[in-house]
């Protein structure tokens, strides 16, 4: 994978979300989400074969960045993957996440295909362990929601951004309301 500002290789494999390329919408958001904090707790939901996790880590290499996903074969890849590109990378089973877990950053190319309750409650779930000052970036298919994923965040209290648009995927910032 080459971006603007580094460059890495990574595996990936049959049974993991996007075998044999980065997708688009994964693309999409390494390219223009904001710089991540120097340090934090960086969070990847649904990993896959980790590239953002791994953008995370070398953008950021004092933070911790853990990759969440329920497919072992993508906790599997992505561990493969941080120690060939030598970073440091948790990877969790979401039933291994910490309730008390506080995050200071999520970015995520969420599961969209789960269902939409599925995927609601997925989200609310990681969102409310934002920090004070957290954030979440997401990419979203326009086609699969991502307009009324739009809405509904905002129903729910929080304050949404689309931060940018191209080839039908929204890229969404998601934090807390201002008290």
């Amino acid at each position: 994978m080459l971006l603007p500002d580094l460059a890495f290789t990574f595996q990936t494999d049959r049974g993991v979300f996007s075998h044999g390329h980065l997708d688009s919408g994964t693309a999409f958001l390494l390219q223009h989400a904001p710089a991540p904090p120097q340090t934090g707790t960086f969070v990847d939901i649904g990993c896959g074969a980790g590239p953002i996790a791994l953008t995370l880590a070398l953008r950021s290499p004092s933070a911790q960045v853990i990759a969440v996903d329920p497919n072992a074969r993508a906790r599997e890849l992505t561990k493969q993957n941080a120690l060939d590109n030598a970073v440091a990378i948790t990877t969790l089973h979401p039933d291994d996440v910490a309730e008390e877990m506080t995050v200071d950053l999520i970015w995520s190319n969420p599961p969209i295909r789960i269902g939409k309750a599925a995927l609601r409650t997925l989200l609310i779930e990681w969102l409310h362990r934002l920090s004070k000052d957290g954030l979440a970036v997401f990419v979203v298919n326009r086609h699969l929601g991502a307009d009324s994923l739009h809405r509904w965040l905002e129903d729910e209290g929080w304050s949404v951004a689309r931060i940018g648009s191209r080839s039908g995927f929204r890229l969404l910032t998601v934090r807390r309301q201002p008290n």
